[in-house]
């Protein structure tokens, strides 16, 4: 991809506090476990497990669940012609949307949870969405298939750099 080219870059994660509360309190269960039953030669739980179990619980679940979680961003780029998005880690390549497949687009406001269900890779009765939070963005109304929602904390300049591209290529 070629720099001078780009006209849109946006590099989104989670931002939602409630939901860090919540991955961290997920894992803290499992940190708590891996202290009590492994370091401190306890038993965690009425039913406890071996320590091996509890050890790969802890891995899986107090180390690797939140490093998953914090790894997770959006890149949204715009180049003459075509917007590139990628949801890492679920895509390892960009998914490409060429421009002129858009038959329209528009900069909306919308309700993250009521339409499509939360934030993510998301599908609700509007189309498909990729939002990381807030609740703005630009959706992409196509020829051939349902509408696309690309999730943005600067909306305005996503929608002005689809404008730009498309007439460029056009």
């Amino acid at each position: 991809m070629a720099e001078q080219n780009i006209l849109f870059r946006e590099r989104q994660r989670f931002k939602q506090f409630w939901l860090s509360v919540v991955v961290v309190g997920v894992a803290s269960i499992f940190w708590a476990g891996f202290v009590s039953q492994v370091l401190l030669g306890g038993s965690f739980g009425n039913n406890s497990v071996s320590n091996v179990q509890v050890i790969l619980l802890f891995v899986l679940m107090g180390l690797g669940f939140p490093i998953f979680f914090y790894s997770m961003k959006l890149t949204t780029v715009v180049q003459p012609g075509e917007l590139q998005v990628r949801f890492w880690p679920f895509h390892l390549r960009p998914k490409r949307i060429l421009l002129h497949s858009v038959r329209d687009y528009e900069r909306i406001t919308y309700n993250p949870i009521r339409e499509y269900g939360g934030w993510g890779i998301r599908w609700g009765f509007r189309g498909k969405a990729y939002n990381m939070s807030g609740n703005e963005g630009v959706q992409l109304h196509f020829y051939n298939r349902k509408p696309l929602l690309i999730g943005s904390q600067n909306a305005g300049k996503l929608f002005e750099a689809i404008r730009q591209a498309k007439e460029m290529k056009e």
